[in-house]
């Protein structure tokens, strides 16, 4: 009998969570989530860029790290050492810029180098209170950077996001990353998730010696991804030394190298995304 009981109880605790996502996400006007179809090609430094950019564009944006078992969103963003806090208000996410709100796993105080063992339930009980608990409050755009691949998380973005206004994949030119990002393209058009854009990262290095463009990983295939499949193409992030150093120091590209032309391509693909959207700023 006490086993029902329980099954009843945790089954009322989750509908009331979902209720309160639903309430929760009203509030925010554009809900986009970031993937790839495999791990290693840039798909945080990617979203972390894109949505600093928002930001400093005067959006009152957030971005919510939904990648549990690597959550290396605030490493990126230079608050690693930060703790959110509770309030009258539900969970408070670390405030980076005045309209910047971050929130992570990594931002509740777990060891550095603690793994996260966990099963699918654990991990859908945990993104569900990151979306019906944490404090958001209004938003123009909230950035989910989700885990490589189509498993558990991303699956219980979309599910519990039934408004989600777009997904954006990133991929880099190669061909095991392209078989990858195509899944991932076609798991957004299952789910009838508006498709945004395919981004091509590491796409070319230019050699600083001859500034002659050396194509690594081949290039064109996140066009080829988007020709195909018949989706928007947002753009090709090239290989840029700087990118890796600025990751790893917690400044984002976009803004501490805005001079550059990489970080040019990230502000078009900004524009592209912006366009793609009916934006209504709070």
């Amino acid at each position: 009998m006490s086993e029902k009981v329980n099954q009843k109880n945790r089954k009322e605790q989750i509908e009331k969570q979902i209720k309160r996502v639903k309430e929760n996400m009203t509030k925010i006007r554009n809900k986009l989530m970031v993937f790839s179809g495999k791990g290693g090609v840039g798909k945080t430094t990617t979203a972390v860029n894109l949505a600093y950019g928002l930001a400093t564009r005067g959006y009152q944006t957030g971005i919510l790290d939904v990648d549990i078992h690597g959550p290396n969103v605030p490493k990126m963003l230079g608050i690693e050492n930060s703790r959110i806090m509770v309030s009258d208000l539900g969970i408070e996410p670390v405030s980076l810029l005045p309209n910047l709100k971050v929130m992570s796993l990594a931002l509740i105080g777990l060891g550095k180098d603690e793994p996260v063992v966990w099963r699918g339930p654990l991990k859908a009980g945990l993104i569900r209170q990151f979306l019906a608990d944490v404090n958001w409050g209004k938003l123009d755009y909230l950035i989910v950077d989700s885990p490589p691949g189509t498993g558990d998380e991303p699956l219980s973005i979309c599910q519990l996001i039934s408004d989600i206004d777009g997904a954006i994949i990133v991929t880099t030119p190669q061909d095991v990353a392209i078989l990858d990002s195509r899944k991932g393209v076609l798991f957004a058009k299952k789910l009838n998730i508006p498709f945004i854009g395919v981004i091509e990262n590491m796409s070319g290095l230019v050699c600083p010696y001859c500034q002659k463009s050396i194509d690594l990983f081949k290039t064109g295939g996140g066009q080829k991804i988007a020709n195909d499949l018949e989706v928007s193409f947002l753009g090709k992030i090239p290989i840029e030394p700087d990118i890796v150093k600025l990751s790893d120091e917690g400044k984002p590209f976009i803004y501490f190298r805005k001079k550059t032309e990489t970080a040019k391509v990230f502000e078009e693909i900004i524009d592209k995304m912006e366009n793609s959207l009916t934006l209504k700023v709070h």
